[in-house]
């Protein structure tokens, strides 16, 4: 005869945290109330059926008498993971499920083994990307735990959850997350505790925020009254947990982070903002998805759109250059920072993690345990050719932005030497805010936080977080001290301040009825400032993105090197060597951070002759502005079947310079489209493996395939007697520190020109602008360099 042991399921979970030594302070969101799990506590008989007097509801019937003793150690479960701590090392364990009911789960006796692994030199192991319907038991041929949920993404903790952790104030400390892992977290306050409670922001990413020795954010925001909280993501520096390039564990613990500091008394209304240039500006959007209710506003700079897209593969060409060895920094400074004797390791991890432990910091050494469970990440980078669905929405901002309620502050700029300036192209799916702030300009990675953009940043953040008329008074001492450390130079003034004598009220009033989107023109050239100043020498106001008075405009690529109004009636090809080797791969050679500086020096050279295929319009009558996307619609061929595209946008100037201004990049087997998501002005690419295809001409083929080459955004004046150029080569040069793993080896390259296979470019111009009718000094604008015109 069977007995049944009949548990409720929240009471099995707490049974499970009580027998496995998991901490139970942690919050149940495991299982439904009122489910129940049915244990069978004899042997089942293969044959016999499946039961079905049992209670309803059942998630699944268990025989534990088939299973080995309880686990002994921690079994910690936590957002669609199970992580195994404190076991032997070199354990081997199973991983079995039972589905939910609503996979039948009620008729399973034999769970399935889903997954297997190996416990490393710390005694740990971490399942991954879990389904949090089914129930799991976690065993090995020595021991076996009761069965236990993973947690959803949106079954969040109670309010009391946050409400009782306490962060030291002012002081190094953790937070709890809702799994258990502890995450480092520096407070810093702008005066006493008792003189709070302050206005709060919060940095959070997998540098060094937390590093109490570190300077940074916290140094900018303190002067200006606000408190800063530095938080070091799961798996880095003296956080425990596992890394993972933004797995939604960090959203989820993002918002534990939020909810957390929110929660202390000294934070302003109970509400914090975020703060962050690239990686802690890209994790604001991870972190807004998940809609903390205690967020206040998003501060966003320098970020991308999609990781694939953006910086990773631009248009399918992996990028080794910056992509890859930022992404091999991560890697290192994640791993553990001492060995499994608590020996402080010579190479990997962060030094401040380091000296901590060797001060005697017992819990960033305990969250060392993790390390090793990280993934191979540049593994999976070079064996991910094409766009894989199943990992790259998870990690493409643009798919989920719409999920942001709160308002919103973007910044950055087009010629983005690390992330891109890609990111433009996901402004119009912010649709789930009606308070989304824009800042584009020309330049480079750090002009989001320079003194151009410095004023509407703090307006934005006293008007959201602080709830204060935005004064710019301790503000005008701070930005030229950030400007002479970034850029090499604090000769600059920040504007006046234009609320004064206003309630919040009517300053905030003020704030929402100007236009959302501004575009900084000229950075650079400022009128009465040096050249490469971080100013802009003209703004312009629009009320959205993609700018509504854009017009997609035609120049067809011409016999000669021309570029026409209007396609020649006769087919024509032009034909260059795909020799990416021709010139260097950059046209920077120096310290990565100098670049930003005013007195910076590029060298951007003309590609070899014979190794581009280039195209000249005649000069123009009328100044013309052009603000967008554009695209480059080649009628393409190589006799090697397939070869990577780098088209570049110049202007040839009166003076015979000719001035940098935007480039785009695709692998030709790449070019199916999306076509539901692509436009006249931008080429959306499926970049899926099953839609490539070889291009024309290969194995003595003949014809042209059509390859739409996107450009990123920008925005750049074309003045009266200037020429828009378009260059056509293999990847490369283009780029301060960029470097393509390109197939381009030597195949001739052909492009055809009118007649039946007309190829051209769509350029976005927008009409009705007034700008300046001088050109400004070719080699002074930020972010885009100068060279003489060679013709």
């Amino acid at each position: 005869m069977r007995r049944l042991m009949v548990v409720p399921a929240a009471s099995c979970l707490l049974i499970v945290a009580a027998c496995t030594g998991r901490d139970s302070g942690a919050p149940d969101t495991a299982t439904p109330p009122g489910e129940t799990i049915v244990v069978a506590t004899e042997p089942i008989a293969d044959t016999a059926p499946p039961a079905t007097d049992g209670p309803p509801d059942t998630l699944a019937i268990i025989n534990l008498a088939d299973l080995p003793p309880l686990l002994t150690g921690d079994v910690r479960p936590g957002v669609e993971q199970l992580a195994v701590l404190g076991a032997d090392p070199g354990l081997e364990f199973s991983l079995r499920v039972l589905p939910g009911p609503q996979d039948g789960g009620g008729d399973q006796q034999y769970p399935a083994v889903v997954a297997t692994g190996t416990t490393d030199e710390y005694g740990s192991l971490l399942f991954r990307d879990l389904d949090p319907a089914d129930l799991y038991i976690v065993e090995s041929a020595l021991s076996r735990d009761l069965p236990l949920q993973v947690l959803t993404r949106d079954a969040h903790p109670e309010t009391a959850f946050y409400a009782e952790q306490r962060l030291p104030a002012p002081g190094y400390g953790y937070i709890t997350m809702r799994d258990g892992t502890t995450l480092a977290a520096n407070v810093v306050l702008p005066g006493p505790v008792e003189d709070g409670p302050y206005p709060t922001v919060v940095e959070y990413s997998g540098y060094t925020p937390a590093d109490p020795e570190g300077q940074g954010f916290g140094d900018l925001f303190t002067p200006l009254g606000y408190a800063y909280v530095g938080v070091n993501m799961r798996g880095t520096g003296c956080s425990g947990g596992s890394f993972r390039y933004f797995e939604y564990a960090q959203s989820v613990d993002g918002y534990d982070v939020i909810e957390a500091v929110a929660a202390q008394p000294w934070v302003f209304e109970n509400r914090v903002g975020m703060v962050g240039v690239s990686y802690p500006g890209i994790s604001q959007l991870f972190v807004a998805q998940t809609q903390p209710p205690s967020l206040a506003a998003i501060t966003p700079f320098s970020v991308i759109d999609d990781s694939y897209n953006s910086t990773l593969s631009p248009g399918g060409i992996l990028n080794t250059g910056f992509a890859v060895e930022w992404t091999e920094d991560r890697v290192d400074q994640a791993q553990p920072a001492i060995d499994p004797d608590g020996v402080i390791l010579d190479e990997g991890g962060q030094g401040w993690a380091k000296e901590r432990i060797a001060a005697g910091d017992e819990m960033c050494a305990a969250n060392q345990a993790l390390r090793l469970q990280n993934p191979d990440l540049i593994g999976e980078v070079f064996d991910s050719p094409f766009y894989e669905a199943d990992v790259g929405d998870e990690i493409a901002p643009r798919l989920f932005v719409d999920r942001i309620t709160v308002p919103t502050f973007v910044a950055g700029a087009w010629q983005d030497e690390q992330t891109g300036g890609r990111f433009a192209t996901m402004l119009d799916r912010f649709t789930g805010t009606d308070r989304l702030y824009v800042s584009l300009m020309n330049g480079l990675h750090t002009e989001s936080i320079g003194p151009a953009n410095f004023a509407r940043w703090i307006e934005f953040l006293d008007l959201y977080v602080a709830r204060r008329t935005p004064s710019l008074a301790t503000a005008r001492t701070i930005a030229p001290i950030l400007a002479a450390g970034l850029f090499g130079t604090g000769e600059l003034e920040l504007p006046p301040d234009r609320f004064a004598g206003m309630t919040h009220g009517e300053a905030l009033a003020v704030f929402e009825n100007e236009p959302a989107v501004r575009v900084l023109f000229e950075e650079g050239a400022a009128d009465g400032t040096p050249a490469r100043t971080p100013l802009p020498r003209f703004v312009e106001e629009f009320d959205a993105w993609p700018i509504p008075e854009v017009e997609p405009t035609e120049w067809f690529l011409g016999s000669d090197g021309a570029l026409l109004t209007e396609p020649e009636p006769d087919n024509g090809r032009a034909g260059y060597l795909a020799l990416p080797d021709g010139i260097p791969a950059t046209f920077y050679d120096g310290n990565s951070s100098d670049l930003w500086r005013v007195d910076v020096e590029w060298d951007w050279q003309e590609p070899a002759p014979g190794t581009a295929a280039t195209f000249l319009t005649p000069p123009l009558d009328e100044t013309v502005t052009m603000i967008g996307s554009a695209s480059a619609d080649l009628w393409a061929s190589s006799n090697l079947g397939d070869t990577d595209f780098e088209v570049t946008l110049s202007e040839v100037r009166p003076d015979g310079q000719e001035m940098y201004v935007q480039s785009g990049w695709l692998r030709a087997s790449h070019r199916a489209l999306d076509e539901a998501a692509s436009t006249e002005l931008w080429p959306v690419h499926t970049h899926l493996a099953a839609d490539a295809e070889p291009l024309a001409g290969g194995d003595g083929g003949s014809g042209f395939d059509l390859v739409r080459v996107e450009i990123f955004p920008f925005a750049h004046v074309f003045r009266a007697g200037s020429q828009i150029r378009l260059s056509v080569d293999a990847p490369g040069g283009n780029r301060p520190v960029w470097v393509f793993d390109t197939i381009a080896g030597g195949e001739q390259v052909q492009i055809a020109l009118g007649g039946d296979y007309p190829s051209k470019i769509v350029l976005p111009v927008v009409p009705g602008l007034d700008p300046p009718a001088e050109h400004p000094e070719c080699g002074a604008l930020r972010g885009q360099p100068c060279r003489r015109f060679s013709g």
